[in-house]
């Protein structure tokens, strides 16, 4: 169990991160995922997804968490993380900033299914049933988060997507809508 917990650190971290966007709290949340995983490891079913079982787990605790934090101040519009924040210089890190300021702005639950679906490559089925909803909920949120992240970015298909690898792999996502 250890062994599968170890490997599964590197996505659990990508997905803690789109769903804080706060390298320190995904940590923490990682942190909290495994440390509940290891817990309740007598739980685990074995035979089904162990990464399912650990998304649920770490997103579960981030609902959570976001609960109990509502009384403290949000940046939501990126104001006060803007002023910190020194200005990008080449071109592939102006399309991927875009990229994340326009991923921030669609709903919590229709940026959780496409990271899920796009980035974490779960099926449809294992999505739906990360966060509790049925299978057309799931396809509905990322059509629909595609599409409006194809609108925000003034994108008309995959030639307007830059040439480095970085970004063509963050802005593959939204233009072709490719799971």
């Amino acid at each position: 169990m250890r062994a599968l917990l170890l490997g599964a650190i590197p996505a659990l971290r990508a997905f803690a991160f789109s769903l804080t966007r706060d390298l320190d709290r995904s940590d923490d949340l990682v942190q909290d995922t495994l440390v509940r995983a290891w817990i309740k490891a007598d739980s685990f079913t074995p035979g089904t997804n162990l990464y399912a079982w650990l998304f649920t787990i770490l997103r579960n605790l981030f609902y959570s968490e976001q609960r109990k934090r509502r009384r403290e101040v949000e940046d939501a519009d990126g104001v006060m993380a803007g002023r910190l924040a020194a200005l990008p210089d080449q071109e592939a890190r102006v399309e991927l900033s875009a990229f994340q300021a326009a991923l921030s702005t669609l709903p919590a639950n229709q940026r959780e299914a496409l990271v899920l679906v796009g980035a974490q490559n779960f099926t449809y089925e294992e999505a739906a049933e990360i966060c509790g909803v049925a299978v057309g909920t799931i396809k509905s949120r990322v059509s629909r988060a595609r599409g409006r992240l194809i609108e925000l970015l003034g994108m008309t298909g995959p030639d307007d997507i830059g040439s480095d690898g970085a970004t063509l792999a963050a802005m593959t996502l939204a233009a072709t809508g490719h799971s």
